[in-house]
């Protein structure tokens, strides 16, 4: 996935070999600090991963919070799969995981992403800096949720 520019447009561009050894080595830490992390996608009973999701700390600001995220490979855009994704990351984290709040990090640009967040409850807080890059930082609390609607 890091080596497929139409994926990692929008992800910071590609990354090299020991970018994404390096991705790999922090992920595995998390899972071990937290248990939950990054998870490879697939289809139902599918063999072939179709993308990835997550859900891990961030420090956004000096503020620790917890991100959702997504990619998909390209033939797998357009079919709903971002937003399935998304409810169950966001199921996750607040019924199982407990958590007050979970937010979601996209670029200006990617605005595809920007309406999955906005259809799956999340609202744009603000634009901050995130790896040297202007990006939206979008939230949504437990309640909206649980509610079905944005607060």
């Amino acid at each position: 996935m890091h080596r497929d520019g139409l994926v990692m447009a929008e992800l910071g561009g590609l990354r090299d070999e020991a970018q994404t050894r390096d991705y790999l080595i922090e992920n595995l830490r998390h899972w071990d600090e937290h248990q939950f992390g990054l998870w490879i996608v697939y289809e139902l009973e599918g063999a072939v991963p179709v993308g990835r999701a997550l859900l891990r700390h961030l420090m956004v600001g000096g503020t620790e919070e917890v991100e959702t995220g997504y990619a998909l490979y390209e033939p797998f855009w357009g079919r709903g799969l971002a937003s399935e994704i998304l409810r169950s990351c966001l199921a996750h984290g607040f019924t199982d995981l407990g958590l007050p709040s979970i937010v979601a990090v996209t670029s200006p640009s990617n605005f595809a992403s920007q309406h999955v967040l906005r259809k799956g409850g999340l609202a744009c807080e603000r634009t901050f800096e995130h790896h040297g890059a202007a990006a939206l930082l979008f939230r949504i609390n437990r309640s909206e949720f649980q509610s079905g609607r944005p607060e």
